[in-house]
């Protein structure tokens, strides 16, 4: 009886294995017919028409990519350039607080004081301040008085007869000064012309 099992059990190990083989032959072969067919697939040529359209569209996003880059950057300035605008004269008014607080403490003292040459004094010392401040940002004034008459410094208020041959044409009196910054004119010098 243990003759006849042992023959039994080595015939179903090979019968198993045998199905094994079988089946990973069968896979092999599924796997290679799946290879095949991916290989000798043909690969489909793009017709000229599919390639210009491929190149329009690419190309049509890139434009449209372009304009929304544009379109932001424009924002952007836009936005900076106001800004500059708010903020422009911020370094020129914090120069000018400390004469500003000048103007409070001669007004203060103006109060009890009995000295008025000491007031004025105060007062040179401030508009000197100023002035300085001012130079120190760009600003002159315009020295019209015996100068040539012109238009692109003065606005002539009116014209007086002049009282010597030398002066006719030229700037007899000022009624109000000019300024230029940084050698643009900002304001006109206001001049009486002799004529």
């Amino acid at each position: 009886m243990f003759s006849k099992k042992k023959p039994n059990d080595t015939e179903n190990p090979t019968t198993e294995n045998t199905a094994e083989e079988q089946l990973n032959n069968e896979q092999f072969d599924d796997a290679g017919a799946a290879t095949e067919e991916t290989v000798t697939e043909p690969v489909e040529e793009i017709s000229a028409e599919e390639k210009l359209k491929l190149e329009n569209a690419a190309l049509n996003d890139k434009y449209l990519r372009l304009f929304a880059e544009f379109d932001n950057y424009k924002r952007r300035t836009q936005k900076e350039r106001v800004e500059l605008l708010q903020t422009a004269g911020k370094d020129v008014i914090v120069s000018m607080l400390p004469v500003l607080d000048d103007f409070d403490r001669a007004n203060k003292a103006t109060e009890n004081a009995t000295d008025i040459s000491a007031i004025r004094e105060g007062i040179q010392l401030v508009h000197t301040k100023l002035k300085s401040i001012l130079v120190q940002k760009g600003l002159k004034e315009m020295e019209s008085i015996n100068t040539v008459f012109d238009t692109d410094l003065h606005e002539a208020i009116t014209k007086i007869p002049a009282p010597t041959d030398e002066l006719k044409g030229k700037v007899i009196d000022e009624l109000e000064k000019g300024y230029t910054l940084n050698d643009k004119v900002i304001r006109f010098a206001k001049v009486v012309v002799g004529s």
